[in-house]
């Protein structure tokens, strides 16, 4: 086959190949996964735990599937940052890849997540049961959101990780939002470190408001930790805002040399 009639086709391999993922991101999760679920829900001792584990097992079903039938995206993760505990996570944000993707780094995970998704029908029950964080702290959310921030201590003193993007939405150009300074008031309050991560191309993969992925590539997805803050000792000295001007700018350079390059 030519170029120009492979050319032609690839908007219906794209789409065959999005459908063979989505169904294991809908089918796959109620045949293969709602039975550990089900379990977990009933006989767990730590019910947020176990199903803490379960998503990042499940994601990493999904991203072993999109590694299988993409092989023109290549993946590029550091090691030092599938190695990070006890931290909160701050990450830039290119795709809705990128957060099912750090999940699935870490078993022992929270997040922050866009409080409408609480109200789709057992999704966000599963959100609830897994103890994840409500963006607002409005009406019905506000004694959630108490009861997570109370325990959140102890969470990350045991080895859990916090992942926030703190521009709270996906970047449309690649460039840097304005910043949520919630993350960097939860990292104070803990006590705990704060780790900026840098992710590339995922956008590239599946692009914002397109049904789609784009199967071919060529195209290297990249997650590396770009530096670390110790947000008590900063606030210390300093403020709140200064540690998030830092974090932003740390991002913004690396953003930068990505353009240039």
């Amino acid at each position: 086959m030519t170029s120009a009639g492979r050319g032609r086709l690839q908007p219906i391999f794209d789409f065959l190949i999005t459908l063979v993922v989505w169904t294991y991101f809908t089918a796959g999760f109620v045949l293969l996964f709602s039975p550990f679920y089900l379990w977990a829900g009933i006989f767990s001792k730590n019910r947020e735990r176990a199903f803490q584990q379960l998503n990042s097992r499940f994601y990493r079903g999904f991203f072993f599937l999109v590694r299988r039938l993409m092989p023109g995206h290549r993946w590029h993760i550091q090691p030092e940052v599938r190695r990070i505990r006890s931290s909160v996570i701050v990450c830039n944000h290119r795709s809705y890849l990128d957060s099912i993707l750090l999940i699935s780094l870490y078993e022992k995970h929270n997040t922050i997540v866009k409080s409408r998704l609480f109200d789709i029908p057992f999704f966000g029950r599963m959100l609830q049961w897994s103890g994840y964080i409500p963006s607002s702290a409005e009406g019905r959310f506000a004694e959630m959101m108490i009861q997570r921030l109370e325990r959140m201590d102890a969470f990350l003193a045991d080895g859990g990780n916090l992942i926030v993007f703190p521009e709270g939405t996906r970047s449309p150009n690649g460039s840097l939002g304005r910043f949520n300074k919630g993350a960097f008031k939860i990292a104070r309050r803990c006590r705990a470190p704060i780790e900026v991560l840098f992710i590339r191309n995922t956008d590239r993969m599946f692009r914002r408001g397109v049904f789609s992925f784009n199967t071919r590539g060529p195209n290297t997805i990249r997650l590396e930790r770009i530096g670390g803050i110790d947000a008590a000792a900063e606030c210390a000295t300093g403020s709140l805002s200064r540690v998030a001007a830092t974090v932003r700018a740390m991002l913004e350079l690396k953003n930068d040399g990505e353009e240039e390059a």
